[in-house]
């Protein structure tokens, strides 16, 4: 039954307090009123007490005057920083010269006649009034509870709150229909490795933690919710870095008779509609770039680009072929790309060498440009007419520096994307007043894994191929599959969402035709049996009239993290675990006792 009446606002007075740290201004002058809250700060100034009481809505200041206090005088000479206490008396003005614009609540203190400790606080291990600056993240991250306590922290959990109830009611305003599936599925090879979880009822078999809800929210398409959302949890057991955890939050939609326009539609408007209320940032273009996979790795390096600068690779493999230095003559790909460092040091370069090696490549090699003339050990190796078709290729100018990876196209591309973010930092051309979308698509439906020698999806096996390349899916089952195979041609009809380098979302059409999927996993290496056994649901599914439908999952943590200008999503997160999957203030993951290993069926070497 749908509601017909709102929840009414209910008063945050209680016993403790009648208003918020955050409420009082100049027209409660004259009000009694009762606060209470964490000690910010304790100052003595010539007999009086002034205390700045906080909580979450805000700060207000408190002078305790031994001549109006009484005996709540001793208790509050007794308060210390995050003691826990309540204050009573008059709203009054603060003199003229002791005001304070930056703060709501600097136009007035509370004149303390009663005070009373709730409980103390022990010394914290760090100033909570205001942020350390380098402070060790595994401290943070053992007194996290101390940790929100700070005023960037608070404000990140509020934003997180709001932009959660925005998305929500933005979809809900599109027809969205919020429906939950399950965290504990089956194990299925879906990419990352499954976080798994023993089933105690049923003897040596396992739960697997979803990694997304993606075969459920299919199988919704099909059961016809037609537009379906959720922010879900999911876990992935990679390897962590600054933008990734075990467990994360996506806002989860996926959509029926659409196809990839109708996507990009929906999820430009609320991404508009998100970095609008969320962010003071400007949008550098709506709608969003769109830039082909192809075109992303030959001019940026990488599939997820910062383009709110320059640096763009360029290809100079046959501007170099001829050359007298062997390096360059013999590599598979040289890639370059000019960056205004001519006026870098020896050390300088040496350190820009270094980064290259650290990103798999044999090297780095340079020409600067400065007054119309090359210089480089290197430059020697190439002619007149060679150097200024090298400047012509990469753009170089007068103070510029060109920077060349000669390897492997995949490694040189990689390598020297790499570097081009580098030196966005070091050279501040990351503007943080812009947010830069853009749209990566036509991607490769299939990728190489030489390790294992097979096809293997790029992003997931769900994907619908351009019509145009079903053909080659089908002429590639029972062949022999090779690192050149004419099936690694096939394109997606998936796509990314970029924001300032980050990746923010993956989405695609869907395979709802039940033999193109089965052909899908067959060419990946999945036999029959294995098919219909972990995913025979889905293919039952999909011969009971499934419509055409396409999605995304968008990284929610990601997402609060760029429009705050915050590198790491661990920040948006309440408890996050740290860099080594650990949480260090509850031990996670711990060992359990013999005894529910017994239960469990398992035994541990």
């Amino acid at each position: 039954m749908t509601s017909k009446k709102s929840a009414e606002q209910l008063s945050l007075a209680s016993s403790y307090r009648t208003h918020t740290c955050g409420d009082l201004r100049a027209e409660h002058v004259g009000t009694t009123v009762r606060l209470s809250g964490w000690v910010n700060a304790r100052r003595d100034h010539g007999g009086l007490i002034f205390i700045d009481v906080r909580d979450r809505y805000g700060l207000t200041q408190v002078r305790v005057d031994p001549a109006t206090a009484g005996d709540s005088f001793k208790i509050a000479d007794g308060l210390r920083a995050e003691f826990v206490a309540t204050f009573e008396g008059a709203v009054v003005e603060r003199p003229s010269g002791m005001r304070n614009a930056a703060l709501p609540t600097g136009a007035i203190e509370v004149d303390v006649t009663k005070c009373s400790i709730i409980n103390p606080s022990q010394t914290p291990p760090f100033e909570i009034d205001h942020e350390p600056a380098n402070l060790d993240e595994d401290v943070r991250l053992r007194y996290r509870y101390l940790d929100l306590r700070h005023e960037r922290l608070a404000k990140h959990m509020q934003m997180r709150s709001d932009l959660m109830h925005f998305a929500r009611s933005w979809l809900r305003g599109q027809q969205f229909i919020e429906i939950e599936t399950p965290v504990l599925g089956r194990e299925t090879p879906e990419g990352a490795r499954d976080y798994v979880v023993p089933a105690r009822v049923h003897p040596g078999e396992f739960y697997a933690l979803a990694q997304s809800p993606q075969q459920y929210k299919q199988l919704l398409m099909v059961a016809g919710f037609d537009r379906y959302f959720q922010l879900a949890k999911v876990f992935r057991d990679e390897d962590t870095r600054a933008d990734r955890v075990p467990e994360h939050t996506q806002i989860d939609l996926e959509m029926s008779f659409v196809e990839r326009e109708d996507v990009l539609k929906l999820v430009e408007g609320l991404m508009t509609a998100l970095a609008e209320q969320f962010s003071s940032a400007a949008l550098v273009s709506t709608p969003f770039a769109r830039i082909s996979y192809e075109e992303a790795m030959s001019r940026f390096g990488t599939d997820k680009p910062d383009i709110r600068f320059g640096l763009e690779l360029a290809d100079v493999t046959d501007q170099t072929r001829a050359s007298k230095f062997a390096v360059f003559a013999k590599a598979e790909s040289v890639q370059a790309l000019a960056a205004p460092v001519a006026g870098f040091s020896r050390k300088e370069f040496d350190t820009l060498v270094e980064f290259t090696k650290q990103t798999g490549a044999a090297g780095l090699a340079w020409l600067t440009l400065r007054n119309n003339k090359f210089e480089s050990p290197i430059a020697k190796f190439f002619s007149e007419p060679e150097l200024k078709a090298l400047a012509t290729a990469t753009g170089a100018k007068d103070g510029d520096a060109i920077l060349f990876v000669a390897d492997t196209r995949a490694r040189a591309l990689d390598s020297l994307g790499r570097l081009r973010n580098h030196l966005g930092e070091q050279l501040k051309l990351k503007d943080p007043s812009k947010l830069a979308f853009v749209w990566v698509q036509d991607f490769p439906m299939f990728e190489w894994n030489p390790q294992e020698k097979r096809i293997e999806p790029m992003h997931h096996m769900f994907t619908q191929p351009y019509a145009q390349h079903v053909d080659l899916i089908a002429a590639a089952l029972g062949k022999k599959q090779t690192p050149d195979a004419a099936v690694l041609a096939t394109k997606a009809n998936l796509f990314d969402l970029v924001l300032n380098g980050y990746e923010l979302c993956s989405g695609s059409i869907r395979i709802w035709q039940p033999k193109l999927q089965r052909d899908v996993m067959r060419l990946i290496g999945l036999e029959d049996a294995e098919i219909d056994q972990k995913f025979g649901h889905m293919l039952r599914a999909f011969e009971y009239g499934a419509p055409p439908h396409g999605g995304v999952g968008l990284g929610l943590d990601r997402i609060i993290a760029v429009l705050a200008g915050e590198p790491s999503i661990r920040e948006m997160i309440a408890f996050p675990m740290n860099s080594k999957a650990r949480d260090p203030m509850t031990g996670a993951p711990s060992a359990i006792s013999a005894q529910q290993l017994k239960e469990l069926h398992i035994q541990v070497k």
